[in-house]
């Protein structure tokens, strides 16, 4: 994978300085139109062996383009709040808007490698790490992103030369720690680890451009040049670079059955049982919250139904058994501009509740494949990707111990048009009926299909959906709160608690 990079590549000083005014030129113009169109992000990935140069070579891109429009991210330290969450969480709450430039150097490519490097991955943890972060690029890109990702390639002896002229000069003795000295030693590991990264996430939607880093001038030329033809290339093409693959939906039931119609939307609890059992679910549930084994964990609620429904009334009864600095209700409307201009999951992962904390969803990221999909508001092959894309989504919740509880609250047409009626007549209701509301209930066996797909494609053994019978409000809240309190009953169990 690396004998192209060890062939001792380098450029004259004079054909350098010929070409340079020409290229950032070139690429300035590009980005510049990239930013006029707003139809996509530019995300950079540089990565490389240490004494490589990346940070030299953000430098000069930042010299060459407008750095109005460029964002910066450099690996760092992890913050206590981003221990909390998904290794993923700190990238996906800095993607540029559309128009902008991205430039990560580190990435989400260096955990996995120095994981592997220092056996804190073994081989089956690392494709699992990988295969999330192909299929992070791969929604990215099906989100209309250019992913540009570059390798700054050295050979041992071009990286021992590389780090004794660093430290031979005061101005940049500095940047040589006895921590590149000890990377330089395992620099075999290093190598082995990288061929396996790139090998695994280089794809034809993300390639892999690895460029050897010996010659500032040929590297520093090739990484601007190869960015350049990216850019282009995307702008010649229009929004997509490549076709966004889809699966077809599932086709619909010859009969008339499905897992809403059979839901027995009859049950109920008298108001002398509501009022026996809410006040000991809601104790319950407080007492798990402050369990010494909670704080080990986060959980995500995403409550989902037709309009009336009773979502808010649900969430109501949740939060009062709940200490008011431990949850956060995100209501969840149309897209934003500043969301519009990221991909769709991106306003859903940086509400992610760190440890001992609940994020409550008043509909959520399942409106891509429901009100986005009814409406025609996304485009077909987008709301059909979204199924795989929420699976994934979720199972990085699960994986770093977030509990995920979704729940669709059913009701009949019958139930709705009455709640519809009731809010029309108590004033302090009447904000909550819009005309909207009534537009939708006319696209009831459309919404209902959708969700029949959505519980087929999306329930899983880690993030089931939970279907309530709730044209009885008092049941249920009821069966919300059993639910809830039983999932974190194993969880605890499940991590000794």
């Amino acid at each position: 994978m690396f004998e192209s990079a060890e062939l001792g590549h380098a450029v004259e000083k004079r054909t350098y300085e010929r070409e340079i005014p020409k290229l950032r030129a070139a690429l300035l113009d590009a980005q510049l139109r990239i930013v006029e169109s707003s139809k996509c992000q530019v995300i950079l990935v540089l990565a490389g062996f240490n004494g490589a140069g990346t940070g030299d070579v953000v430098n000069l891109l930042l010299d060459w383009m407008d750095p109005h429009h460029v964002q910066v991210h450099a690996n760092r330290e992890l913050t206590d709040e981003e221990r909390a969450r998904p290794p993923m969480w700190r990238f996906w709450r800095v993607l540029p808007p559309r128009g902008k430039t991205g430039i990560f150097f580190g990435s989400w490519y260096a955990d996995p490698l120095e994981g592997r490097v220092h056996h804190r991955l073994h081989g089956a943890e690392l494709a699992v790490r990988l295969g999330e972060v192909r299929r992070f690029e791969q929604m990215l890109v099906d989100e209309g992103a250019l992913i540009v990702k570059v390798w700054l390639h050295l050979t041992k002896q071009g990286q021992r030369k590389r780090l004794e002229t660093l430290e031979s000069s005061r101005a940049t003795a500095w940047r040589v720690t006895k921590q590149d000295w000890h990377n330089h030693r395992l620099y075999s590991r290093y190598r082995r680890a990288a061929e396996r990264v790139l090998r695994d996430t280089s794809t034809a939607e993300a390639p892999w451009t690895v460029i050897e880093a010996t010659d500032p001038h040929y590297c520093n030329l090739t990484v601007g040049r190869t960015l350049l033809d990216a850019m282009a290339d995307r702008l010649e093409r229009g929004r997509r670079a490549v076709p966004v693959r889809a699966a077809l939906p599932p086709a619909p039931p010859i009969d008339s059955r499905n897992v809403i119609e059979e839901l027995d939307l009859t049950k109920s609890l008298s108001e002398s049982q509501y009022e026996r059992k809410l006040p000991l679910l809601q104790g319950r549930l407080n007492a798990l919250s402050r369990r010494n084994g909670f704080g080990k964990l986060a959980v995500v609620l995403a409550f989902e139904g037709p309009d009336a429904a009773g979502k808010g009334g649900t969430i109501r009864r949740i939060t009062r058994a709940l200490d008011a600095r431990t949850y956060e209700v995100i209501p969840v409307g149309p897209p934003t501009d500043e969301e519009r201009a990221r991909p769709y999951l991106w306003r859903f992962w940086r509400h992610v509740p760190g440890k001992d904390h609940f994020a409550i969803f008043d509909r959520s990221w399942y409106g891509r494949v429901l009100v986005e999909r009814v409406e025609g508001l996304a485009p077909e092959a987008d709301c059909r990707r979204a199924y795989h894309e929420i699976v994934d989504f979720e199972e990085s919740l699960v994986r770093s111990n977030i509990v995920v509880l979704k729940f669709w609250l059913a009701i009949s047409q019958k139930e709705q048009l009455a709640r519809f009626r009731a809010r029309e007549q108590t004033p302090f209701k009447r904000f909550k009926l819009t005309r909207e509301d009534w537009r939708n209930r006319k696209k009831w066996s459309l919404y209902e299909r959708a969700v029949c797909d959505m519980v087929d494609r999306t329930s899983t053994e880690i993030a089931p959906w939970h279907l309530v019978e709730a044209n009885d409000k008092k049941w249920a809240r009821v069966k919300v709160l059993e639910t809830i309190c039983r999932t974190l009953e194993d969880a605890l169990a499940a991590i000794g608690q």
